[in-house]
């Protein structure tokens, strides 16, 4: 065989071995698995040993700590080292928090202090501790990449404004609070500016990203996704926030009444902005001038309670219109600090909007994730584009009384497609209890409590006779009675008082102290609202001692079955110790009982309380 041709041979052999490991290669490289619609844990990603992990910083569109450059944003990236060796690129899950830096903790005077009248000033100042930065880069949070990184997904975390190694000024609730992330997000998808250093002028490209990002978190944590959400920015596609702050208004008031998150009585929003304000030591006087003793102090009006443009600018709801991305809600029924009405309120809008939208509820209290299933089907969905069917599935899905947090029932939506408005009226019975009836009774007459601040709402609905509120209770039911949606109250009350505390909670008797008791064994759901407000929240007016008033709210939404054998009682009083004012004891409040009412939703509606009550009798 002449040379030439085998050294052809020769080259052919080597060219086609070459090509043969070329293809092995391509066949091996790591990529994302899916089985059933979810993304599952691919071997070459678990290793946090091999993950990449960087930080930088992403300049935003404003100047919050009137330095007179663009605020930068403190971000940190974790992601498959797959996406430098072989040019993967992933979605992006995105956590962003005011916490991660460290905040203030329980300091002694951090609250307001609430014993003193209504209307007036506390009798005295708040403490301002500085908070200790705590953390050291390149890692701003540890949260959710064990979770998410081997299923492959690149997780990245951000502090917000006035925060950690974030510039600018923590201005809770503002449009800050959006831009923020949502420049995050235009970094991620190739829009905005990343640079190595807070100050310097090297830049870092997301070009691992596919520019698609969901983002998701818990309470503050679980704002911020749906604060970058009504931006309406192109690449975030789907959110999940658990258990969010909507409005700081229902966060901080209710109904005009100055009421304190559940655990934190006396918090305003002036306490949440010292509780996180770890960001640059120099700035920190000059934000605190501005933002808290200037912009927070003039608009958050701890001595009338009502609505106006600072709150109005610090609701969620008002900035849906430009929303897009797909929304996962999750929130307890029982979360009395952020309460369940937060979640609601939004869910029904994005409905209403035609948002992608599902809303998974429990019966515990705050915070509390969907289960692993359903979020890896919403970002697998809507960050991979894997048609898994996850926008048919049921929208709503409730976790039952005595059932485990991921073993949910799904219904067709929230509130319950069959709940139906049924009315209770009361009937007189004080300082014991008197009843509560699908019928309206004849002369009801008025009843009269004395407000005492002492006495905690679980003693005074245990109570069997008390002057400190009114009760009135439904017989035993001879049925399990399921609630579904927004209970209502009307109530014609006068005080001998120009102000007063008006409370509502809504109980399940007899009252359990068992054990292994649950929250929904005694407590339905809750309300409070300013009388003086009766006609409207942005404007509050002094009661004429004497004079009746209808004042009208709803109550925290519930999804609930009431246990056959229990009785519903519907508890009237003044302050409440947990979460309103303390006035000094001795205001009367007088309810006409004949235009009182509780307004139910009951799947079934009417029949379905027939059969419990009124077949009973």
């Amino acid at each position: 065989m002449p040379n030439s041709i085998k050294s052809f041979l020769i080259l052919v052999f080597i060219f086609s071995i070459a090509n043969s490991a070329t293809g092995q290669a391509t066949a091996t490289k790591a990529t994302p698995i899916f089985e059933n619609g979810e993304a599952q844990i691919v071997e070459a990603f678990k290793d946090p040993d091999q993950w990449i992990r960087h930080d930088l910083f992403v300049e935003t569109e404003f100047d919050s700590d009137g330095d007179g450059k663009m605020d930068r944003m403190h971000v940190s990236v974790t992601r498959p080292n797959q996406t430098e060796t072989e040019d993967l690129k992933l979605p992006v899950v995105y956590v962003t928090s005011p916490y991660f830096a460290g905040t203030a903790g329980n300091v002694e005077g951090l609250f307001w202090d609430v014993q003193h009248e209504l209307g007036e000033d506390a009798p005295r100042p708040r403490v301002h501790p500085e908070v200790q930065r705590r953390g050291e880069r390149p890692i701003i949070s540890n949260s959710h990449i064990n979770k998410w990184v081997p299923r492959g997904y690149i997780v990245v975390h951000s502090s917000s404004p006035g925060t950690g190694l974030s510039q600018g000024a923590p201005t809770v609730g503002d449009d800050n609070e959006s831009l923020a992330p949502k420049a995050v997000v235009d970094w991620l998808c190739g829009r905005a500016k990343g640079y190595t250093e807070p100050y310097g002028n090297e830049e870092v490209q997301a070009s691992w990203s596919i520019g698609k990002v969901g983002m998701t978190g818990t309470s503050y944590n679980g704002t911020l996704p749906l604060a970058a959400a009504t931006t309406g920015v192109e690449g975030l596609e789907a959110i999940i926030p658990i258990a969010p702050n909507t409005s700081y208004y229902h966060y901080y008031r209710s109904n005009g009444l100055v009421r304190s998150p559940g655990g934190y009585l006396g918090e305003d929003i002036d306490v949440l902005y010292d509780f996180i304000h770890s960001g640059d030591e120099s700035k920190r006087a000059r934000n605190n001038k501005m933002v808290r003793d200037t912009e927070m102090k003039e608009g958050m009006d701890r001595l009338t309670g009502d609505y106006n443009e600072f709150w109005a600018g610090r609701d969620y709801l008002n900035d849906m219109e430009p929303m897009k991305a797909a929304l996962l809600m999750s929130h307890g029924f029982n979360d009395w600090n952020v309460m369940p009405e937060h979640s609601y309120r939004i869910y029904a809008k994005a409905r209403e909007m035609g948002i992608p939208s599902q809303i998974f509820y429990h019966q515990n209290g705050h915070g509390g994730p969907p289960p692993m299933k359903m979020m890896n089907r919403w970002f697998t969905r809507y960050l991979h584009g894997i048609e898994n069917g996850v926008e048919k599935d049921q929208r709503s899905w409730i976790v039952r009384e005595r059932d485990k947090r991921d073993e949910p029932t799904p219904y067709a939506d929230y509130p319950h497609p069959d709940a139906k408005a049924v009315n209770f009226y009361p009937n007189g019975g004080a300082p014991g209890r008197g009843t509560l009836t699908p019928e309206k009774p004849g002369d009801a007459g008025e009843e009269t409590l004395i407000d005492n601040y002492s006495f905690s709402g679980s003693a005074l609905a245990t109570a069997e006779y008390t002057d400190h509120r009114l009760i009135y209770l439904t017989e035993p039911l001879k049925e399990d009675l399921h609630i579904s949606g927004l209970p209502r109250v009307t109530i014609h009350v006068a005080s001998n008082k120009p102000a007063a505390n008006l409370s509502v909670w809504l109980v399940s008797l007899p009252w359990n102290n068992g054990r292994n008791t649950k929250i929904t064994d005694n407590i339905i759901t809750r309300g409070w609202a300013d009388p003086q407000n009766h006609e409207s929240l942005t404007e509050s007016e002094p009661l004429v001692p004497g004079e009746f008033y209808q004042v009208t709210f709803d109550l925290q939404p519930d999804d609930q079955i009431i246990s056959k054998g229990q009785q519903i009682g519907l508890m009237i009083f003044s302050s409440d110790r947990e979460y309103t004012l303390w006035p000094g004891p001795g205001t009367e409040l007088t309810v006409d009982l004949g235009r009182t009412l509780l307004t139910l939703p009951v799947v079934g509606g009417k029949k379905a309380v027939e059969a419990s009550l009124i077949a009973a009798e």
